[in-house]
């Protein structure tokens, strides 16, 4: 018990504090243990502070070169001792993806510094959870690590409303996300881009891969270079200009507008068929079917994805040197599946890295 505790304490890498002072000038205050200039940098410009009479938002994540980093807003109340101070953000970085737990965590941090004006009690809750899980205080709320399973995170996301709000073209999605290509969401909104974003790696549930997400990307050369790095993923943007940006994207999601596009060099590998017209209806039968919670969506789903690769099994045989199964193109085309079908099948071997070299 002891070890699994220990392993999920040690997620956590990192906590900050950014403050902006009653000049209107932000400075990042303090960080535990020390952090790294170009971190420093992107926090910052992740926090909403540095925007200039922008939305305050009280919560945001995402994910840099597999860190991943939850920051919480809050304004001074005028009652605070912190007399120079007019909002702070709490940062922490971390190893894992769970918004809710650190959410809550940054929650009870945040209470400590308006009431005490210091970083030291903070500091003292981080390593109570890093060391034991969990930090205890009579007037700032308790948090417990294990409260916070990771599954959980992954389930907290609506399908249900990706689908009323998408329909048949969710499928493109699934593709998508099947065939791990680029997919970058846009809507002006941070809140609305982040709760869509985290939902998606669900349709891939058998791959239970939240690593492709990357729910708040900036049109800034460092983010954008660390993102390209990654073979496919699911990318958030507040900016519409990432529109003017094909070199990024193999779908494209405009979700203020409601519209799916496909770039013009993805077309061939996501084209459509009577198979994912069926993939289609299952997962709007599902999703409307009001006796269903999202978890059940995403079973039927996930059901729907491993009869895709029981499909795929006969054609496949163990490569030469017997280490991983390889796609027997012949065999695949033998069988006159319907053109897309064959397509289809044949990317996602591709995608599951079952082609020969």
């Amino acid at each position: 018990m002891a070890a699994a505790e220990a392993a999920d304490t040690q997620l956590m890498l990192g906590v900050g504090l950014i403050e902006k002072d009653t000049n209107g000038e932000v400075l990042w205050v303090w960080c535990y243990p020390s952090t790294t200039a170009t971190l420093r940098n992107l926090l910052l410009r992740k926090c909403c502070l540095m925007d200039e009479n922008k939305l305050l938002h009280p919560f945001v994540f995402g994910q840099y070169r597999r860190t991943w980093f939850y920051i919480t807003t809050v304004e001074v109340p005028d009652s605070s001792v912190l007399k120079k101070v007019t909002h702070f953000s709490i940062v922490l970085t971390a190893k894992d993806f769970n918004p809710e737990k650190y959410a809550a965590f940054t929650r009870i941090l945040c209470r400590m510094y308006l009431k005490h004006g210091s970083p030291v009690k903070m500091m003292e809750s981080y390593i109570a959870v890093l060391t034991k899980g969990i930090c205890q205080s009579e007037e700032n709320g308790s948090f417990l690590s294990k409260d916070f399973d990771a599954r959980k995170a992954y389930l907290a996301g609506s399908i249900k409303d990706i689908v009323s709000q998408f329909g048949m073209e969710t499928v493109i999605l699934h593709t998508a996300l099947m065939l791990k290509k680029r997919i970058v969401v846009y809507h002006p909104k941070i809140e609305a881009v982040q709760e869509f974003t985290r939902t998606l790696p669900a349709l891939v549930w058998h791959r239970q891969d939240w690593t492709i997400l990357h729910s708040y990307v900036h049109l800034n050369a460092d983010e954008l270079e660390a993102l390209q790095m990654c073979t496919g993923y699911v990318a958030g943007f507040v900016d519409l200009e990432v529109s003017n940006r094909p070199d990024l994207y193999d779908v494209f999601v405009n979700l203020a507008d409601s519209e799916i596009t496909i770039a013009p060099l993805a077309k061939e590998a996501m084209t459509m068929g009577k198979l994912h017209k069926e993939i289609g209806q299952l997962i709007v039968q599902s999703a409307e079917d009001p006796e269903k919670s999202d978890s059940q969506v995403i079973q039927d789903i996930a059901l729907k994805t491993r009869e895709i690769f029981t499909n795929l099994a006969p054609f496949s045989e163990v490569s030469d040197d017997g280490e991983k199964r390889v796609l027997n193109l012949e065999a695949l085309k033998q069988k006159r599946f319907p053109p897309a079908t064959e397509n289809f099948l044949y990317h996602l071997a591709a995608a599951e890295q079952m082609l020969k070299i």
